[in-house]
């Protein structure tokens, strides 16, 4: 299947992006590691996926309007 059709199927089954709903998961996953555990939030940061606790905070924000810090 090509890039393009792996895009239209996704948009079509979520209405998201493959990345969009990639970064939704992976701030998904922190938010309930945040919630229960007493790691550092670069650490969630790495067992999340994301390459940097700045780019962690970059992707809470945009899908939760609020840091992790914060949270």
């Amino acid at each position: 299947m090509s890039e393009r059709s792996v895009v239209r199927h996704c948009r079509s089954e979520t209405g998201q992006t493959p990345a969009r709903a990639v970064e939704l998961t992976r701030v998904e996953t922190a938010r309930r590691q945040l919630a229960d555990s007493m790691a550092s939030i670069k650490r969630i940061a790495a067992q999340c996926g994301f390459g940097s606790k700045e780019t962690l905070r970059r992707s809470f924000l945009r899908a939760l309007s609020v840091t992790p810090q914060a949270y």
